[in-house]
């Protein structure tokens, strides 16, 4: 699929560029009238992770955040373990938009991380077409829940390493120590760079064009 699929409608804000701060986005035009078909993904992950940075580099209206203050209350509920400089965390979910063409528009989901809020994931995954796991390589314990929940609804998934400072392991150990299949996408981005997200939306699609895509054996010859 061509990446431009994934640039705003002509008459969309041009919002091309990623803002230091998902909440620096201006709102972007209102829905198309002519938009007709509604497209769903979901991004889940572990806590701070980088999902709501995710929605908010791609999306072409501000996003929709339910970012509240941390605070002492958290204290023993919420491990910010190494994501220590975290100052918020998503109580609900995050939401944004992208208008493919003059009739389909695509919608984002962040799920929030903390076990906590898993509950609010099935409800995020009806409707949903696909779902992006956004690993810290730093942490991947952290996001085993992600892929067993999407492998118990058999919702198609690819996996995104997030880049954090530090040294990472290779995909091909991400791989291993998550357990993926060999059809499973694994690739790497910066949440924060719209391009960089956009190939992890691309990637996702590309992997559910292939899995509907009938095989050889099913093929009927005439």
């Amino acid at each position: 699929m061509d990446s431009k699929a994934f640039d705003p409608a002509p008459g969309a804000h041009p919002g091309a560029q990623p803002a230091a701060h998902p909440g620096d986005q201006i709102a972007g035009t209102p829905l198309r009238r002519t938009a007709r078909d509604a497209l769903k993904i979901v991004i889940v992950g572990g806590f701070g992770v980088g999902k709501t940075t995710m929605v908010g580099s791609v999306s072409e209206i501000r996003p929709l955040s339910t970012e509240e203050t941390m605070t002492r209350a958290g204290i023993g509920i919420d491990d910010p373990g190494r994501v220590e400089t975290k100052r918020t965390t998503t109580v609900a979910f995050d939401f944004g938009r992208i208008s493919l063409d003059e009739q389909r528009v695509l919608y984002l989901f962040g799920a929030p991380g903390q076990e906590r809020f898993w509950f609010l994931w099935d409800q995020l995954f009806s409707g949903s077409l696909g779902a992006i796991v956004l690993v810290d390589a730093r942490r991947l314990e952290e996001c085993f829940y992600s892929v067993d929940r999407l492998e118990a609804h058999a919702m198609p998934f690819v996996v995104a390493v997030n880049r954090f400072d530090g040294p990472r392991p290779t995909l091909d150990r991400v791989r291993d120590a998550l357990s993926l299949d060999d059809g499973i996408p694994l690739i790497e981005c910066d949440a924060r760079a719209r391009d960089s997200s956009k190939s992890v939306l691309i990637t996702l699609v590309r992997h559910l064009t292939h899995l509907r895509e009938p095989s050889a054996a099913q093929e009927v010859t005439p």
